[in-house]
C-alpha cells in the first residue's frame, strides 16, 4: 500500500495512532500534520501521517518536548530527508560511467546523455613529430597603398584562408 495514500478518516487514524480525534484536529491546526481533505472537507490521513502522529506522541510523552519543539524537529527531519534525496541524485550524476560531459559551442561544459560516441583516433604524426596539422590563418589584407609600396600583392605568397578546416 502507498504510504502517502490519504484513505483514513479521522476516527480510524486516531485509533491507529492511539490518540483522541480532537488531538488530531489540534495537531492539524498547529501544522504538525497536514492531512488531505475529502470533497466534504473531512480530514483524510495516510500511513505516513499516522507514523508522524506516533512520533509526535513519542517526543511529547517520552522525551518531554513541547509542541513548538516537535514542530521544529519535524521540519528539520523533513529538510534532512529532502537534502539526502538531493545528495543521492547528485551522486548519481557524478559516479564514474554515469554521466558524460562535453564542450558546448559557446565554450560551456554541458552534460549529455549517454550513448555511442565517436571514438578518438590516434593523432596523425607529421614529419616534425607534431600531434597533427598546424592551422595557420592570416587575414587577407585589403589592397591599398602598402601593397603597392612593397612592389606587389603581399598576399600572393600566403595560402588562402580556409574556414572550418585546417590548411594542409
Amino acid at each position: 500500500m502507498d504510504l502517502d495514500a490519504r484513505v483514513y478518516v479521522i476516527s480510524v487514524a486516531a485509533e491507529l495512532a492511539g490518540m483522541h480525534p480532537q488531538t488530531l484536529r489540534q495537531y492539524d491546526r498547529l501544522g504538525l500534520v497536514q492531512p488531505g481533505r475529502s470533497r466534504g472537507r473531512g480530514r483524510r490521513y495516510s500511513l505516513r501521517d499516522i507514523a508522524t502522529l506516533r512520533e509526535v506522541q513519542r517526543l511529547s510523552q517520552e522525551e518531554g518536548v513541547n509542541l513548538a519543539g516537535i514542530k521544529r524537529i519535524l521540519a528539520l527531519q523533513g529538510e534532512v530527508e529532502r537534502l539526502q534525496a538531493q545528495v543521492d541524485f547528485l551522486r548519481g550524476l557524478v559516479e564514474p560511467g554515469r554521466r558524460v560531459f562535453t564542450a558546448h559551442p559557446t565554450g560551456d561544459v554541458v552534460a549529455v546523455r549517454r550513448g555511442p560516441r565517436v571514438g578518438r583516433r590516434a593523432p596523425d604524426l607529421d614529419r616534425t613529430g607534431g600531434a597533427g596539422p598546424v592551422v595557420l590563418w592570416r587575414p587577407a589584407l585589403p589592397p591599398g597603398p602598402s601593397a603597392a609600396a612593397d612592389g606587389g600583392d603581399r598576399d600572393r605568397d600566403r595560402p588562402a584562408p580556409v574556414r572550418g578546416r585546417p590548411l594542409r
